[in-house]
């Protein structure tokens, strides 16, 4: 997300709201906010598993 810019930023929504609607488009993100939480949880459960087995090694 580094290389994106303001104005790519805008196509990207402006094409969300063509495909998706504005009354979808909140659900979808909050949806993907969901996913993406979920996610940042699984994986930092793995870490800390792998972290207290190179501990008790």
């Amino acid at each position: 997300m580094g290389n994106l810019g303001f104005g790519e930023l805008i196509l990207i929504i402006f094409f969300a709201l063509l495909v998706f609607g504005p009354k979808k488009l909140p659900e979808l993100g909050k949806a993907a906010g969901t996913t993406l939480r979920e996610f940042k949880k699984a994986t930092k459960g793995i870490l800390d598993d792998d972290d207290v087995e190179s501990k008790s090694k």
